[in-house]
């Protein structure tokens, strides 16, 4: 077995693609063409979003909001120069939350929310 998805549940889809293209720099795979389902270019791992409306009647949760509190999971991408990467990010809209800090165990880490209020860590590859 392995992690084939990780699927967020937006508002709008298509925001949330041209958020996540403008300060990630990830290119879409594919929207489907009713805009309520799309994927991210992002490795073995497919990173995607589909409308609240998907599963809110059938299974109810707390969506996502920038004025509220996250909820307790992040998305959390691998960048060469983790400092640069926060800065375009923040630049893009990207609400930030932690900047670049040096781990003991010799990551860098910093955190952000993107435009629908979900965590997103950025940092370096784990060494050794």
């Amino acid at each position: 077995m392995h992690l084939g998805y990780i699927i967020i549940y937006v508002e709008d889809v298509l925001k949330t693609i041209s958020f996540y293209e403008k300060a990630f720099r990830l290119k879409p795979r594919l929207i489907h063409e009713s805009n309520q389902y799309a994927e991210m270019e992002t490795g073995q791992t497919i990173l995607a979003f589909a409308s609240e409306d998907f599963v809110m009647a059938s299974h109810p949760f707390r969506p996502n909001r920038k004025k509220e509190q996250a909820a307790g999971v992040e998305i959390a991408f691998v960048a060469e120069d983790v400092e640069e990467q926060f800065r375009h990010a923040v630049d893009a809209g990207a609400v930030e939350i932690v900047k670049p800090t040096q781990k003991p165990w010799g990551q860098v880490v910093c955190y952000v929310r993107d435009n629908n209020g979900f965590l997103v860590e950025i940092c370096s590859a784990v060494q050794g």
